[in-house]
C-alpha cells in the first residue's frame, strides 16, 4: 500500500509540474502575440515588459504572494504563512494532508499569476514607461491578485459562499483585464488614435505571423492551465476527467474562433486574422472558470458564445468608449472572463442555476471591485511620483528606443545623417 501512494504521490506531482511548465510556456504565447500586434518601433519594450514582469512576478509570489493567498485568514482578511520547502513524508500522504509536493503547487501557482499581469502588458502597450509597468506588476502579483486568490483558491469567503472558478476566467483573467482597464483609464490613448473630427484611426500591428505563432503557444499552454487545474491524475476517474478537460478546452477554442471569423466576415466584410486570434482565445478564456462538468458539445457553445461576444466588444470599447487597448486583452480577458463566470451555471448549479448565477455575480463584482479600485490608486499613485506615459517624442519615434535603447528590427530604421 505504502508503494502506491509513493507512486501516486510522484505521478500527480510530475504531472503538476509539467502542468505548470505549461502554463509558465504561456508567457511566451503573451510574449510573441504582444510582439506581433504592436508597431515595429515598439517592440523590444514589449519583449522587455513580458520577461521582466515574469521574473518580478516569480520572486513577489515567493515573498509574500503564495502566503497571502494559501495563508490563515478570517475568510475576509487573509493571513500571512511563509512557503514551506520540505516535501512531505509518506506518512503524511498516508494521513490525507497531501497528495502531491508542495513545492510543485507553488510552482503550478506562481505562473498563473505572472499571466495575470501579462494581460495588462498588451492592454498599456505602446505608450507606458517600462518602469512604471514594473513597479505596478510589484504590487499586482505581490498583494492584489492573491488577496482575491485567497478568497476563492485559499478558500476564503468566495469559496464558502458557492463561488465557482474552476482554473480562473476571474481570478487570473478577469483580474488581469481588470488591472489593465485601471491602467489604460489613467494612462489614456496612443497619440493619433482619436481624432479631433471624432474619427477612430486603426493602428495595426507589425508582424501576424508572429502573433499566430504567440495565440497558438497559448492555445497548447492552456491544457497545463486548465488540466493542471484538477491537481491530480492517478487513479482512474482522475484520469477520466483531465481527459474530458483537455477536451472540452480544445473544443472550446475552436468554437470560438469559427464564431468569431464567421462575425467579422459577415461585419467587414473580410475574414479578419485578428479577431480569429482574439476568437480562440475568448473561447479559452470562457471554458476556464468550469471545463470540467460540460460535454464537447456544451463546451464548443460556450466558446461560440465566447467569439461572438468578443468581436463586438472590442469594437465597442474602441469605437464608442474609446479605451485604446492594442491587443484587445480587456475585451478577452474581462469581458468574456464575465461569460466564462456565468456559464458555469448552465452546467455545474448543484444548488440551483437562480443560486448559483447569484454566487457567481457576487464573485465577478467583488473581484472586479478589488482589482479595479486597488489597481485604478496604485496607477494614480506611480503616475504622480514617476509618471507612467512617456514623452510625445518618445512615443513619436517608438518606446523601443526612448526605454531599452535598442530596436528590435534596425534594419528597417533610418540610419542617422
Amino acid at each position: 500500500m505504502d508503494r502506491v501512494v509513493e507512486l501516486s504521490y510522484a505521478l500527480d506531482t510530475f504531472y503538476f509540474l509539467i502542468c505548470g511548465a505549461l502554463v509558465m510556456w504561456m508567457a511566451a504565447g503573451f510574449t510573441m502575440l504582444e510582439a506581433g500586434l504592436v508597431r515595429a518601433k515598439n517592440t523590444a519594450e514589449i519583449l522587455t515588459k513580458n520577461v521582466g514582469l515574469y521574473a518580478i512576478a516569480c520572486i513577489m509570489y515567493m515573498v509574500c504572494g503564495y502566503g497571502i493567498m494559501y495563508g490563515d485568514g478570517n475568510g475576509f482578511i487573509p493571513g500571512i504563512s511563509m512557503l514551506s520547502g520540505a516535501d512531505h513524508s509518506v506518512a503524511t500522504v498516508l494521513a490525507g494532508d497531501e497528495y502531491y509536493s508542495k513545492l510543485s503547487d507553488f510552482f503550478f501557482q506562481v505562473v498563473f499569476v505572472a499571466t495575470a499581469m501579462s494581460i495588462v502588458s498588451g492592454a498599456v502597450a505602446e505608450r507606458m514607461k517600462l518602469w512604471a509597468f514594473l513597479g505596478f506588476a510589484v504590487v499586482l502579483t505581490g498583494f492584489i491578485y492573491p488577496v482575491q486568490g485567497y478568497w476563492k483558491w485559499g478558500e476564503g469567503f468566495l469559496h464558502q459562499w458557492g463561488f465557482l472558478d474552476f482554473a480562473g476566467s476571474g481570478v487570473v483573467h478577469m483580474c488581469g483585464a481588470a488591472a489593465a482597464l485601471a491602467g489604460v483609464i489613467v494612462l489614456g490613448p496612443r497619440k493619433g488614435k482619436y481624432r479631433s473630427d471624432g474619427a477612430v484611426q486603426a493602428i495595426p500591428g507589425c508582424n501576424l505571423p508572429l502573433a499566430t505563432l504567440g495565440m497558438l503557444i497559448l492555445w497548447l499552454g492552456w491544457f497545463g492551465f486548465n488540466g493542471g487545474s484538477e491537481l491530480k491524475i492517478s487513479d482512474v476517474g482522475e484520469a477520466n476527467s483531465v481527459a474530458m478537460v483537455f477536451v472540452n478546452t480544445n473544443m472550446a477554442a475552436a468554437g470560438g474562433l469559427v464564431s468569431a471569423l464567421l462575425l467579422a466576415r459577415l461585419w467587414f466584410g473580410k475574414a479578419d486574422l485578428t479577431m480569429a486570434l482574439n476568437g480562440a482565445l475568448a473561447g479559452l478564456v470562457a471554458i476556464t472558470a468550469e471545463p470540467l462538468t460540460p460535454t464537447p458539445l456544451l463546451a464548443t457553445f460556450i466558446g461560440i458564445v465566447g467569439g461572438l461576444i468578443v468581436v463586438p466588444t472590442i469594437v465597442t470599447m474602441d469605437r464608442k468608449f474609446r479605451i485604446d487597448d492594442p491587443v484587445g486583452a480587456i475585451s478577452v480577458h474581462g469581458v468574456v472572463g464575465i461569460w466564462g463566470l456565468l456559464a458555469v451555471a448552465i452546467s455545474n448549479h448543484e444548488s440551483g442555476i437562480l443560486n448559483q448565477l447569484g454566487a457567481q455575480l457576487t464573485g465577478i463584482v467583488v473581484i472586479f471591485a478589488w482589482v479595479f479600485g486597488t489597481s485604478f490608486a496604485i496607477w494614480k499613485l506611480i503616475d504622480a511620483i514617476v509618471g507612467i506615459r512617456v514623452s510625445e517624442e518618445e512615443e513619436y519615434e517608438g518606446v523601443d528606443l526612448g526605454e531599452c535603447g535598442l530596436e528590435a528590427y534596425p534594419e528597417f530604421a533610418e540610419a542617422p545623417e
